[in-house]
């Protein structure tokens, strides 16, 4: 798209100027009056896409008019010393153009009518895939209540459509849809509180990493006595970050070793060869934080003893988890946790993300109470929870809510 700008006396000369110039395609864009006459704003070989292109890129575009090199007309001359005249070049200077009011005010309208079809064309795809398959539906309809991601909804729906001989029958087919949800979701083998070894709980600030090392801890010392038992901290960054973990530790009567870098912790975890099981608590930061690799690579050379743990809210949405547990891949995570269970409105985004991240969950936390509430997973009853937890908060699917969830899936279906 070429745009130019014309300033004439009147309007007539302006379009004079523009079709004379631009041609009769040429498009008008925006038109007023100035200082000694009208200003027009004129393009042509007009492109819509080249709006929402400069929409998504938040930038200005600059015009596309070529940038041309004019040698002088006249020829090389010689001074009366004898020396040759260098021939010069003026170059056209670049046009580059600001936000104008009238493109601005175009690509908002046009972005709203393209949110807006988009919408109603996702509405009547959910409502028309409703109508054929009722059955189906209602399953992602579910499933979406419990928090399971879109992709995921889908392939268990379709799986267990096609295994359910009886096929009008919603009670038998979203039962097995749960029992292919729980044979999807990973579970630990490691038996923390009866086999031992070295274990670190990561993940992001107020997940209750402490906690769970707490009730852990707790629950060793109730079956095993605390003579095998050792906590240590790495939490070096917050004020009085290990303050709750000592507590924890007087209550239990185990003492808490603190490690500040790759060295410490792995002189401690040396002195502490003799001890059946070692907790080892973290420091809460975000997953964007650039200290974040140092933590890592504390735990990463200190021992391959060290087994990491993700400790992941149940509150915490979706986008949030999977961007958490791509920032600890580093480190080759043994598997995940997931806390606070009776504050979460669903717990199919915790679920989703070990799924997808391959990351077996070996406990849950439903509560603040040491050791009580804390729970061995077993894949049917995370299924469970998830149905219960869904029903407990009244996320029922609704009809705009799945047209924009599953609206594309919908389309697709006919394709």
């Amino acid at each position: 798209m070429k745009i130019k700008r014309f300033f004439a006396e009147d309007v007539r000369k302006a379009i004079n100027k523009v079709r004379n110039e631009l041609g009769p395609d040429a498009v008008i864009l925006s038109n007023g009056q100035v200082k000694g006459g009208i200003e027009i704003v004129a393009a042509i070989d007009y492109d819509e896409s080249l709006l929402f292109a400069e929409t998504e890129t938040g930038t200005s575009r600059e015009s596309e008019v070529t940038e041309a090199e004019i040698e002088t007309s006249s020829q090389e001359a010689v001074t009366e010393a004898g020396e040759q005249r260098p021939q010069h070049k003026n170059r056209q200077p670049k046009i580059e153009w600001s936000q104008e009011p009238t493109l601005v005010e175009m690509r908002g309208e046009l972005q709203n009518l393209r949110g807006l079809m988009e919408n109603q064309l996702s509405s009547l795809a959910w409502g028309d895939f409703a109508r054929r398959n009722p059955l189906h539906a209602r399953l992602l309809g579910m499933f979406n209540a419990m928090g399971i991601t879109p992709d995921l909804a889908k392939s268990i729906a379709e799986e267990a459509l096609n295994l359910s001989e009886q096929g009008n029958d919603f009670t038998y087919v979203w039962r097995n849809a749960l029992g292919i949800l729980a044979s999807k979701i990973p579970v630990a083998d490691d038996d923390i509180i009866n086999n031992g070894g070295v274990f670190a709980m990561v993940g992001a600030t107020g997940v209750g990493k402490t906690t769970m090392i707490a009730k852990l801890a707790a629950r060793f010392a109730l079956r095993h006595g605390t003579q095998h038992l050792a906590l240590v901290t790495l939490d070096n960054y917050r004020i009085g970050g290990h303050d709750q973990l000592r507590t924890y530790g007087r209550i239990i009567g185990v003492p808490v070793h603190v490690a500040s870098d790759t060295a410490s912790l792995t002189q401690t975890l040396k002195d502490l060869s003799d001890k059946r099981l070692v907790l080892i608590d973290t420091s809460g930061m975000s997953q964007r934080d650039i200290r974040l690799n140092e933590q890592l690579s504390t735990l990463y050379d200190s021992s391959p003893r060290i087994k990491s743990y993700l400790v992941m809210s149940a509150t915490t949405q979706y986008s949030g988890l999977d961007e958490i547990a791509r920032a600890y891949r580093d480190i080759e995570l043994a598997g995940s946790m997931i806390t606070k269970l009776d504050e979460s409105t669903n717990l199919g985004s915790a679920v989703s993300i070990a799924i997808k991240q391959k990351l077996p969950i070996a406990f849950l936390g439903d509560g603040q109470r040491v050791p009580e509430d804390i729970h061995i997973a077993r894949a049917a009853n995370l299924t469970n929870r998830c149905v219960t937890i869904m029903k407990n908060s009244g996320q029922l699917p609704d009809k705009e809510s799945m047209a924009e969830v599953f609206g594309g899936i919908a389309a697709n279906a006919y394709e």
